[in-house]
């Protein structure tokens, strides 16, 4: 996909209702260095297909009491979560032969709401979801997700991941995307970006803080995790995410090694060389493959600056002070 496809699918006002533009046009506009536009709604900016999306989510929305809805900031380890939610759920007595994760990515599995279901349509079709319970996922902050869910008793998971290893993500991300090399310039751009809280889902300490948040007052319905100790402690963490969900690991799944297949069935290595994520098309018309990189804690050693790390670290530092969130 190229430039100006992604352009027309995210950022330019091809396809955009009357009564949005109308709104649009009242919002805090921006541009970013790509040329894309994005708008502040609810305290979040989005390029404008997206926020239509939104919208259309927010008000036409059933939610059901099963549904389970996977949360991130972008690239924050959205896949892994994805795949480990699937394989948590639909795990059976005949082990993980046949799973629906070689057959189908974690993104078709798990659809985006507002970059899949509502940018396609208002008033998507959901019957025909064949996961029970319902998988959803978003990048929306929790506030803007939960305008239509009200008292549902429906379960939220969060991954979080340090901001310096996110934009490095994303930087790799944006060139593959052009299928260009990763230019230095493009990686500037987007660190001063960040830092200004100018980005598409951004300001990232407000989309972090409001799951962050949102698990302190409600942890039965929401669940924060750290993508660091996902990578730190696989085995803990996907024992615990499992009882969120409501399908813990009985004494004889311990015993018979199912939270280690599972973890080899999800391990990046495994996902990318499947068939489905070496040779598929995304709904976004983006290979499956781009979705995996390195997927490393502090990677982003490799590529900041010691002025860039630092910028980041002041800004963090200010914007998390008091919460108690270690990040």
């Amino acid at each position: 996909m190229n430039q100006s496809e992604l352009l027309r699918n995210f950022g330019d006002d091809e396809d955009i209702r009357p009564e949005v533009k109308s709104l649009i046009s009242s919002l805090p506009s921006y541009t970013d260095v790509e040329g894309k536009k994005l708008c502040n709604y609810q305290g979040c900016w989005y390029y404008y297909k997206n926020l239509q999306a939104v919208l259309d989510y927010q008000k036409n929305f059933k939610p059901l009491d099963t549904d389970i809805i996977v949360t991130s900031y972008p690239k924050s380890g959205t896949t892994w979560l994805k795949a480990l939610t699937v394989a948590l759920l639909q795990r059976s007595e005949d082990g993980l032969q046949n799973h629906p994760l070689t057959s189908d990515s974690p993104h078709g599995l798990v659809p985006f709401l507002e970059m899949k279901l509502y940018l396609k349509s208002s008033t998507p079709d959901l019957t025909n979801l064949s996961s029970s319970p319902r998988l959803f996922s978003t990048h929306m902050p929790l506030h803007t997700l939960r305008e239509p869910l009200k008292d549902s008793p429906c379960k939220i998971v969060y991954v979080c991941r340090n901001v310096k290893d996110v934009i490095v993500s994303l930087w790799h991300f944006r060139s593959r995307i052009e299928n260009k090399e990763a230019e230095r310039s493009k990686l500037e751009s987007i660190v001063e970006s960040f830092c200004k809280g100018v980005n598409n889902y951004g300001p990232f300490w407000d989309n972090v803080l409001s799951y962050w948040k949102g698990s302190l007052e409600d942890p039965d319905h929401v669940l924060f995790m750290r993508y660091e100790d996902l990578k730190e402690e696989p085995y803990d963490q996907v024992i615990r995410l499992a009882e969120f969900l409501g399908c813990p690991f009985t004494q004889e799944e311990i015993h018979s090694g199912s939270v280690e297949k599972i973890l080899d069935l999800c391990s990046l290595d495994n996902l990318r060389n499947l068939d489905i994520n070496k040779s598929g098309i995304a709904w976004n018309k983006l290979h499956h493959s781009i979705f995996f990189r390195k997927g490393e804690v502090d990677d982003w050693k490799n590529h900041l600056t010691t002025e860039m790390a630092d910028k980041i670290d002041m800004i963090i530092h200010e914007k998390f002070q008091g919460s108690g969130l270690r990040i």
